[in-house]
């Protein structure tokens, strides 16, 4: 009976699946007992890593931050019509009342983007290859190294932005001098550049979520510097292509302008001349030689003397039936008489 009754005591056990019936108590053996871990190291002899500067992902949030096309739509037009408005008050010109479209101020702006676009790609490639290679050297270096660059950089961006302040608030002292425009908002950008920078890394070094607010408060002040940066380039511009224009305005086309009533342009580069009447009815009596078409817009013709001063004067005319005009579409030395 003792053969008999084993085997099917061992196959009911054999049958029996794995996960049910009763639980059966085991004793481990030395052989199969796992091998024991490691103590975890106390916090002194924890070894940093690599600092994680978290640049990249700052430089992914800015560009993600500009990618929308609504956005570059409206930053474009923004520049155009800063650029434009400072080219036509060169002239006298208020660009509201010339009524140009949205596309025309959009149209107007990659001129005045340019220059700092092109700054601003050159600056990125350095800051990363310059980051990379801080990096590199962070992760050689002690603690102490660690610490102290992080000073340097820190120090450096506060006291930078503690002098933009100081231009920004001292305007009236300051603002005679002709870089202050552009200088102001460089030092508070790069100034707020740096420190974001070195509490970035600061975060990364202590492993920490604390002074996130403060990172993000000084990328937002970085970007707002960069753009009031761009603005008054984009103003330089504009007054910049308005003296090269006034200096030769051969390139605008030539106006032989015929009106109804005399006016007084106050201008000797604009010859006046009385018209005879041939023919009964005729309605147009003065002619004016010497000027150029500046731009038309609003339903008018804002007209220039050929040789521009600083007493000139742009000439403002409907254009409808109450004048005449000639236009010649080149430049050259016998404009239409």
């Amino acid at each position: 009976m003792t053969t008999t009754s084993r085997p099917e005591r061992d196959s009911e056990a054999s049958a029996e699946p794995i996960g049910h019936g009763p639980v059966r108590a085991t004793t481990a053996t030395p052989d199969a007992a796992q091998p024991e871990a490691d103590p975890a190291p106390a916090p002194a002899d924890v070894i940093p890593g690599p600092p994680n500067l978290a640049f990249e992902k700052w430089m992914g949030f800015l560009s993600s931050f500009v990618a929308p096309v609504t956005l570059i739509t409206a930053l474009l037009f923004y520049f155009g019509y800063v650029s434009s408005r400072t080219f036509f008050a060169y002239f006298g010109v208020d660009v509201d009342v010339l009524g140009l479209s949205n596309q025309a101020f959009v149209m107007r702006s990659p001129g005045a983007l340019f220059v700092p676009l092109v700054i601003a790609l050159i600056l990125a490639a350095g800051l990363v290859v310059g980051h990379r290679l801080l990096r590199k050297r962070l992760k050689n270096a002690d603690a102490t190294v660690r610490t102290r660059v992080v000073a340097v950089i820190a120090w450096t961006g506060i006291g930078l932005i503690l002098a933009g302040l100081v231009l920004a608030l001292l305007w009236g002292v300051f603002g005679g001098w002709e870089l202050a425009p552009l200088v102001t908002p460089l030092l508070l950008a790069v100034g707020a550049g740096l420190a974001a920078y070195a509490a970035s890394t600061a975060r990364a070094l202590r492993g920490g979520s604390e002074g996130r607010s403060v990172v993000v408060l000084l990328v937002v002040a970085m970007v707002a510097g960069a753009f009031w940066a761009t603005a008054t380039l984009a103003e330089w511009w504009g007054r910049g292509q308005a003296r090269a224009l006034a200096a030769d305005l051969a390139s605008l086309p030539a106006v032989v302008l015929d009106t109804q009533e005399r006016m007084f342009p106050g201008n000797d580069a604009i010859l006046f001349q009385e018209l005879e009447p041939h023919e009964e009815g005729q309605m147009y009596r003065y002619r004016y030689h010497g000027l150029r078409l500046l731009v038309q817009g609003g339903g008018r013709l804002f007209l220039v003397p050929d040789q521009w001063s600083p007493d000139a004067s742009t000439l403002v005319v409907p254009y409808d039936d109450s004048v005449r005009v000639r236009f010649r579409f080149f430049p050259d030395a016998d404009p239409p008489g």
